[in-house]
């Protein structure tokens, strides 16, 4: 149950600064009903946390100009990890999701929690002390797991490419190395917070399909993630389509989306037709490249995508639909296909004024979004408190 705040804190005056505008102590005043002594004491903390900084004086409108205020987004800084089947990605950034260092690397899921979550911590300290950053000034790390994830307690359900996964506390063995907290989600929910943040932080409502060996969705409502009951709002890879029908799917099932559309598939549907590719690398190199087999392989997954997203742009009304994943930024031709199929199922008033675009923040979404949800955290009015304690 979230505990009751009765008296506004520091973090409720952070979360009004950090819309970039500086405001003087009595303009804070008038925004929250707080008294100019409560607003006082809450800025002097916010500056000795280091979290706002003084930014000049404003107009004086007679006698001695009073100080305007704003936040400092390069003072603290958050690590975040996309970790994929075959590879993981990790970015430094700011608290404005700028990032400061990066490293992009070959780990194999399969190598179990223990030997991935080790590397990846040690390599995310590496790039904090690469980039001149002190540890106390890390408010945490985000992780992305490729499969379910319990956001709750970070826990991977049944994940289908990670075994040895099942159920490891990823947080708890990550948070006693680093010693600060540590949130985890599924790699396509922070994909969709990265890029909302980076190329469309107006966007009331986003969806984020990530097409690459599999395929899934984030939701993005009013600046939060939508995860559903169980964290399981999302997985569309596995909802039936026409020209999946009859087909296996990895999930057991048949007639999937993933087994028709998804990277693994289409590797397979080329291999047939005498073009070889062994995975989702090699097919996203074969368009690059302008193989036909290939680019009409692509057009033809994002018309099966699209089927299934004119359903969900009918129930969820976005106002973006953004297409990232190794298919969709190896050219146009899947985002083609999407837009056909929408276009042409979806109802009238919920493509009106829909934008169906590629991701902005390509392969950095994952690793920027895991960060920014920790941002996002750590400074919700909730637990912003806590860190005006701490070091600047």
């Amino acid at each position: 149950m979230t505990e009751q705040r009765s008296v506004p804190g520091a973090g409720d005056l952070l979360r009004i600064l950090r819309d970039g505008r500086p405001r003087t102590r009595s303009e804070l005043a008038a925004v929250t009903g707080m008294s100019r002594t409560t607003v006082t004491h809450r800025v002097d903390a916010l500056l000795a946390g280091g979290l706002v900084g003084p930014s000049g004086e404003a107009a004086p409108a007679g006698g001695r100009p009073p100080t305007v205020f704003s936040f400092r987004p390069g003072s603290r800084v958050a690590l975040g990890a996309a970790l994929g089947a075959t590879h993981v990605r990790l970015a430094l950034t700011d608290m404005s999701a700028r990032i400061l260092a990066e490293e992009r690397a070959d780990l194999d899921i399969a190598l179990g929690a223990e030997k991935v979550l080790d590397w990846v911590t040690e390599r995310g300290l590496e790039l904090l002390r690469g980039a001149g950053r002190d540890r106390g000034e890390l408010l945490g790390m985000g992780i992305g797991l490729p499969g379910p994830v319990q956001h709750s307690t970070g826990r991977a359900v049944s994940p289908a490419i990670m075994p040895g996964w099942d159920g490891f506390d990823v947080s708890t063995r990550v948070r006693d190395r680093l010693g600060v907290p540590v949130l985890v989600d599924n790699d396509v929910n922070v994909m969709a917070l990265g890029e909302h943040r980076t190329a469309w932080p107006s966007a009331s409502h986003l969806m984020f399909v990530k097409a690459a060996t599999g395929i899934g969705c984030g939701i993005v409502s009013e600046g939060r993630v939508y995860r559903g009951a169980q964290g399981a709002a999302g997985d569309m890879g596995h909802i039936r389509v026409s020209a999946a029908a009859g087909l296996p799917c990895r999930c057991g099932q048949t007639g999937c989306l993933e087994a028709v559309a998804g990277g693994t598939a289409l590797a397979a549907a080329l291999t047939a037709r005498g073009v070889p590719a062994s995975g989702v690398r090699d097919v996203a190199d074969l368009a690059r490249s302008g193989s036909a087999p290939a680019l009409h392989a692509l057009r033809q997954a994002g018309r099966d995508i699209g089927e299934v997203l004119a359903g969900a742009v009918n129930m969820f009304n976005p106002s973006v639909l953004v297409l990232g994943g190794a298919l969709a930024l190896a050219g146009d031709h899947l985002l083609a296909g999407v837009r056909e199929m929408v276009y042409q199922r979806a109802v009238p008033l919920a493509t009106e004024r829909l934008g169906i675009a590629r991701s902005s923040a390509g392969e950095n979404a994952g690793a920027v979004g895991a960060a920014v949800m920790v941002v996002e955290h750590r400074l919700s009015p909730e637990h912003a408190d806590s860190l005006v304690a701490g070091p600047p």
